[in-house]
C-alpha cells in the first residue's frame, strides 16, 4: 500500500460526524476516539512533510529576529525619552 494510500485512509477513518442541530435530539451515537496509537502516527507523518531549515538558514532567521528586536528597543527607548522629557517640560518636576 502506498504512503498516500495510508494517509487518505487514516484521514477518512478519523472524520468525526456532523453535528446534531441544536435543540433536536441525535439518535446517532458518538464519534469514535482517536487512539493514541493513531494520533501518534499521524503526528509523525505530519512532522516528515515539515521542511526544516538548515544551520545556515538558521543562522541566518536568528540574526535577523536579533536586529528586528534591537531596532524596536531603540525606537521605543527614543520615543519614552522624548515623552518623558515633553511631560516634564509641560508639567514641570
Amino acid at each position: 500500500m502506498d504512503t498516500t494510500d495510508q494517509v487518505r485512509t487514516v484521514a477518512i477513518d478519523t472524520r468525526g460526524e456532523a453535528a446534531a442541530q441544536p435543540g433536536k435530539p441525535s439518535g446517532e451515537k458518538k464519534a469514535k476516539r482517536t487512539s493514541p496509537a493513531l494520533f501518534y502516527r499521524q503526528a509523525v507523518g505530519e512532522l516528515r512533510k515539515v521542511i526544516w531549515p538548515t544551520r545556515k538558514d538558521l543562522i541566518n532567521y536568528t540574526i535577523v529576529v536579533l536586529g528586528f528586536c534591537l531596532i524596536m528597543v531603540g525606537i521605543v527607548s527614543a520615543l519614552d525619552f522624548a515623552l518623558t522629557k515633553g511631560v516634564l517640560a509641560v508639567f514641570g518636576s
